[in-house]
């Protein structure tokens, strides 16, 4: 039986994480799913980068899934899949590079068909 910590890993202070949109071609490949994704990538600071690069790789080996939980700006715990991690170190420590997987936002693309049609009027 797996800990249940195991498959997580928890930021449990510091700001809410920032996600930024990825659009290199590799870490789009990590979306083979039947569902549409986006990938993202998030910086975390840590003393233990490898190990916790480690507990990725056992988990995804054993085809176990991995997942970052977090509090979002308003202080609810939320989840992502971890997709792919990294650890580098800085001169200001180590950080943990994560690429997660969300659910597109939906308001997006309403927010672009609502230009296309402005446009389209002028």
């Amino acid at each position: 039986m797996t800990d249940k910590l195991e498959d997580k890993i928890t930021i449990i202070e510091g700001p809410p994480p920032v996600f930024e949109f990825v659009t290199d071609g590799w870490a789009l490949g990590l979306n083979e799913s039947p569902f549409l994704y986006d990938i993202s990538l998030t910086q975390v600071r840590t003393f233990n980068g490898p190990a916790l690069v480690e507990r990725c790789h056992r988990m995804w080996k054993n085809n176990g899934n991995m997942t970052l939980r977090y509090r979002n700006d308003i202080g609810v715990e939320e989840e992502a899949p971890i997709m792919a991690a990294r650890s580098v170190d800085t001169e200001e420590g180590q950080v943990l590079l994560l690429w997660i997987r969300n659910i597109p936002e939906i308001g997006g693309e309403e927010e672009d068909t609502d230009d296309n049609k402005d446009s389209s009027e002028e």
